[in-house]
């Protein structure tokens, strides 16, 4: 086998290329790993938040829905993130990758949802400033 130069460099340059193509790829992946997380930490936070409503409360109240909501779009993100992540895996193999708009437009209309949701909660309780939470 006879080795060219001249291919020998222009394949260490793809090659490079393609390297920093998967490293980018696996930020990203590591990125949305870190959003769905911090989305159902999130939602225990919100369920939590329940029980620092007043006592004359006889209802839970729909605080848990909204948690849960949350977790259930962190454990969506883990789904889809990592399907995403195979599937620009592949595409960058083969040298076929075009960014998709679809997945950045529904994840922001979901988030802008889930946020106007929480403005809409803590803006909803009941205010009772007799009720104070005394830390033991």
């Amino acid at each position: 086998m006879e080795k060219n130069p001249e291919n020998s460099a222009q394949l260490k340059r793809r090659n490079s290329s393609r390297i920093r193509d998967h490293l980018a790829n696996e930020r990203t992946y590591l990125a949305w790993m870190r959003t769905a997380i911090s989305l159902m930490g999130f939602g225990v936070v919100i369920v939590r938040l329940r029980f620092f409503r007043p006592p004359i409360a006889t209802t839970p109240g729909n605080g848990w829905k909204l948690g849960l909501i949350f977790s259930l779009v962190g454990l969506s993100t883990v789904l889809l993130s990592t399907y995403h992540y195979f599937a620009v895996r592949h595409d960058i193999d083969e040298d076929t990758y075009e960014p998709p708009d679809r997945w950045v437009l529904i994840f922001s209309l979901t988030i802008t949802l889930l946020g106007a949701g929480i403005i809409y909660y803590v803006f909803t309780l009941p205010l009772n400033p007799i009720n104070t939470l005394n830390f033991e």
